[in-house]
């Protein structure tokens, strides 16, 4: 069966029937709006991403149950971003009207399993007939205690600049994808099967431990430059502490070049953190907890000296490009 005989309200039923209830949903999937509560004294957070066939994945390098996971978690890894609770997800789809039945339902399999895992729950979205592309919108809602929301504004001088995880390693995976790879490599599931640091985003939340925050989509330095064009600082990075998986420090062996990865790639999802000096012993004390390891990487300084690098020489230079953007040419 494709999409064409079942129809766009036999597709919606089918969809509302998978997604299970959660707490604070009064109305879900079925109505013209959800209805939903948040606990007392949270804040709402709410984010969306866009994922289009050939732009943000391939149907022939991804199977459709990861496609759902992925569409997820680049969703809640915005709130984990902000130290919140993902809540509520809306689903939309543009749809080619000759797609099987069996991908979108392994689609929502995925998409499903992903937000159960979050705590999250499906709870509305809108679908059509896309003539070109898959085409697959989705939001999320979050909520956070009203003085625990985290910003990309709150760097000051003398930070410590910290990272979750490894970097670059989505975007090897998608270097050895576009190579004709298909082996199922660490980067390449990084690539296409992201994790979100939710639980990481909430603990230096309630814990007052992060002074700024993002999420790495668009590459280490270009989400770097959010938060010191945010906060009106500078900072001062150390390239030697550069968390690297044992995959990427292989493939550098090989091609140096590749270090250009772990400053502008994308995708990895990882958060980016500024950490005040007197917090750095509890950090350091939480950090066992963590599910990933945890690297400073760098300092916050005075806007005038702008972003600096020193290098594996000792030496201070400027980066020479920043993170992705889909409308600049030459993007990295």
């Amino acid at each position: 069966m494709n999409l064409a005989e079942l129809g766009e309200f036999g597709f919606i039923e089918r969809v509302r029937q998978a997604a299970p209830a959660g707490p604070g949903i009064q109305l879900g999937i079925g109505d013209d709006c959800a209805v939903l509560e948040l606990p007392p004294g949270h804040l709402l957070l709410t984010s969306k991403d866009l994922l289009i066939e050939d732009v943000h994945f391939r149907l022939s390098w991804t199977d459709w149950h990861t496609l759902g996971r992925k569409s997820v978690a680049v969703n809640v890894s915005d709130v984990a971003a902000m130290g919140g609770t993902p809540r509520h997800l809306f689903l939309g789809l543009g749809i080619p009207v000759d797609t099987a039945m069996a991908d979108l339902d392994h689609f929502l399999a995925g998409f499903l399993e992903a937000a159960g895992e979050y705590g999250a729950y499906l709870v509305g979205g809108d679908t059509c007939r896309s003539p070109g592309p898959l085409l697959i919108s989705v939001t999320v809602e979050g909520s956070s205690p009203k003085a625990e929301v985290v910003r990309r504004d709150g760097a000051r001088p003398d930070d410590a600049i910290y990272v979750s995880g490894t970097l670059g390693d989505s975007a090897l995976g998608l270097r050895q994808l576009l190579a004709g790879q298909r082996a199922d490599t660490f980067p390449v599931r990084r690539h296409l099967d992201p994790r979100a640091q939710v639980s990481l985003g909430r603990t230096l939340a309630a814990r007052g431990l992060a002074s700024a925050m993002i999420d790495l989509s668009d590459g280490l330095l270009g989400d770097l430059g959010h938060i010191l064009a945010a906060s009106g600082v500078g900072a001062r990075l150390v390239e030697e502490h550069l968390p690297l998986s044992p995959d990427f420090r292989e493939a550098l062996v090989v091609d140096p070049k590749l270090a250009d990865l772990a400053w502008a790639g994308g995708e990895d999802y990882e958060l980016l953190f500024t950490v005040p000096p007197e917090k750095e012993p509890l950090l350091a004390e939480q950090a066992g907890a963590c599910e990933v390891g945890l690297t400073r990487i760098g300092t916050i300084t005075g806007a005038e000296e702008g972003m600096q690098i020193l290098d594996c020489r000792g030496r201070l230079r400027r980066p020479a490009g920043r993170g992705f953007n889909h409308f600049r040419s030459g993007a990295a």
